[in-house]
């Protein structure tokens, strides 16, 4: 049997990718006092593993990051730091011999918008490291991101149509086989699908990590706008409608948790980015929320507080990252803890 956790259980690690002068940020400073509040924060709870370009880069982030014990580098190349959708995908499995499965999707650069080689191979790279070597891995041939799933842990499946039917993805395989696919590869019952465009300035084609999350197997918090004069406005009514609608597996209503969107961020040229708050992150005893400066960062905060009362609140400065259209969950994976053996013993 096989089981997609859901992103609230207990977790062995997050895996982020630090920025570098080579990527895409005109802002990397900042960039990096972001990642630095990041590393910082999930060393307090859990082991960390930070991807590096190499040994000189390495460096630079150990003089920006304090040691500790929950600290681990991987010098490997990527494209880009969105390790949502690059970084393999932890499957659990109801097997004494193979607990766990690390299942490697093709990547394409959202639909070949940008360049994606290195990115395509980070998955081979870490199964290759001591720290994940000798674990059961499937590298699968469907074009597929991380950020564009949300799993419940209990075999039900939340995606957009527009992102994973999206031609520029695998425009061979009908709505039918990608639901197939995904179902056989995840152990899921069941898939929601959400019709729904991206938001302005996201060129992922509207995953679902910067829309509508789950917080629980009955809870669903979802990106809202009740401003008439905003562009995000109809679409995300549409949103709303579709998520009241839907039913959780013992046939009840979502309990829906509107997040505001913060007021509208524009880079040098005029486009407007992404920002969001479904764009959270579960570590172990807390949840990290973006914020970019914004009156509606405290309201945010509060409802998914409220969402979470037993777990720490952690405001995470992201508006350098909305920059380069991404946010924190973006910009992680977490790696779910599963019976021994598991990888995190092997680096102790």
């Amino acid at each position: 049997m096989i089981r997609f956790p859901a992103e609230w259980e207990p977790q062995s690690a997050v895996v982020i990718a630090w920025p570098h002068a080579s990527g895409d940020f005109t802002n990397l400073s900042a960039v990096e006092d972001s990642y630095h509040f990041i590393a910082t924060t999930i060393t307090r709870f859990q082991a960390l593993i930070i991807l590096c370009k190499d040994a000189e880069h390495e460096s630079h982030i150990r003089s920006q990051v304090s040691s500790n014990e929950n600290l681990y580098f991987v010098q490997t190349d990527y494209n880009d730091i969105w390790v949502r959708d690059t970084v393999f995908l932890s499957m659990e499995w109801q097997h004494p011999k193979v607990p766990v499965q690390l299942l490697n999707f093709r990547f394409n650069g959202w639909g070949n918008k940008y360049p994606h080689d290195a990115d395509n191979t980070i998955n081979l790279n870490l199964f290759a490291n001591p720290i994940f070597k000798g674990l059961a891995t499937a590298t699968l041939d469907l074009v597929f991101e991380g950020g564009s799933i949300e799993s419940d842990g209990q075999g039900t499946l939340m995606t957009t149509r527009n992102c994973l039917l999206n031609p520029n993805r695998n425009p061979d395989l009908s709505e039918e086989a990608i639901g197939s696919q995904l179902m056989n590869y995840l152990g899921a019952k069941r898939i929601l699908w959400v019709e729904q465009d991206n938001l302005a300035g996201d060129d992922t084609d509207a995953h679902i990590d910067t829309l509508a999350r789950f917080c629980d197997a009955n809870t669903i918090a979802y990106s809202a706008c009740d401003n008439p004069e905003d562009p995000h406005y109809a679409s995300l009514k549409n949103m709303e409608n579709q998520l009241k609608g839907f039913k959780t597996d013992s046939g009840d209503t979502y309990k829906l948790v509107p997040l505001p969107l913060p007021q509208a961020i524009f880079d040098e040229d005029g486009q407007q980015l992404p920002a969001n708050y479904a764009n959270f992150l579960f570590i172990n005893g807390a949840v990290m929320v973006p914020v970019y400066d914004d009156p509606m960062d405290n309201i945010a905060l509060e409802r998914l507080a409220a969402c979470f009362p037993e777990h720490e609140i952690i405001a995470t400065p992201c508006r350098p990252l909305v920059h380069q259209y991404g946010s924190l969950h973006c910009a992680s994976m977490q790696i779910p803890a599963t019976p021994s053996p598991y990888p995190m013993a092997l680096i102790a």
